[in-house]
């Protein structure tokens, strides 16, 4: 994985330092990849759940088989929150602990997909943009809400999409993973196509609105939170 030598000792400690390392990697997105083919190989999904009283994150990354769904590997991760909550930098807050769960996998981890933002992000640097330019993963967003971003809604079948727009600017899709069901956000990442971002989010949402990679990090996050909160006093 690229650039993550002593990567807790070379994080930002406040907002303007979080947004200068935001600058500084923000060019490093490869956007002319097409990204892994949807349904083949292996893909990951991760996600974090917090504990701000016991000053706990817990992170979790799922391995499916991109072509059952099936579980392959899971790993989690519990560390100490590292950034406080300011909108647009919820990356900072999770990144260490998502990189941890993520070494220790011992396959994959294939595309990445996160529950948050890539280029759908204000500086055009979400969660799934930084940790794609740190680890070299390709990856994708997958948000349940569209942020700051304006969007007419998907037609009602399945598969329909929408442009996310800031201003003229697409910066990621409304997609109709179920019919007649809110849309997600799909954003690119790092390393992968719009048009594959949202094959790929189509291919992980067979029977939920949500993929399968997010719904079973979710699960494995909260489970791994609840399991360190037994221990953990509050602070």
């Amino acid at each position: 994985m690229n650039d993550l030598e002593s990567l807790a000792d070379r994080w930002p400690a406040d907002e303007r330092a979080a947004r200068a390392v935001q600058d500084e990697l923000r060019g490093r997105v490869v956007l002319d990849e097409p990204g892994p083919r949807p349904g083949t190989g292996l893909v990951t999904g991760v996600d974090v759940a917090y504990d701000d009283t016991r000053d706990l994150v817990a992170a979790a990354a799922v391995v499916l088989d991109a072509a059952t769904l099936d579980v392959v590997e899971e790993s989690t991760a519990v560390g100490r929150i590292s950034f406080p909550y300011v909108p647009g930098l919820l990356a900072f807050r999770e990144i260490p602990t998502v990189v941890a769960a993520l070494a220790g996998l011992a396959a994959g981890p294939g595309l990445v997909v996160c529950d948050g933002y890539g280029l759908a992000h204000p500086r055009r640097f979400g969660l799934a943009s930084h940790l794609g330019v740190l680890t070299g993963l390709p990856t994708i967003g997958v948000a349940k809400n569209p942020f700051t971003f304006a969007y007419e809604e998907p037609d009602a079948p399945r598969g329909s999409t929408a442009p996310l727009l800031d201003g003229e600017e697409e910066v990621g899709r409304a997609l109709r993973t179920r019919d007649g069901v809110k849309p997600v956000f799909v954003s690119v990442g790092h390393r992968t196509s719009l048009d594959t971002a949202c094959a790929w989010t189509l291919t992980l949402t067979p029977k939920y609105r949500q993929p399968e990679t997010t719904r079973r990090a979710d699960a494995l996050c909260r489970r791994a939170l609840a399991e360190a909160q037994e221990g953990a006093p509050r602070t």
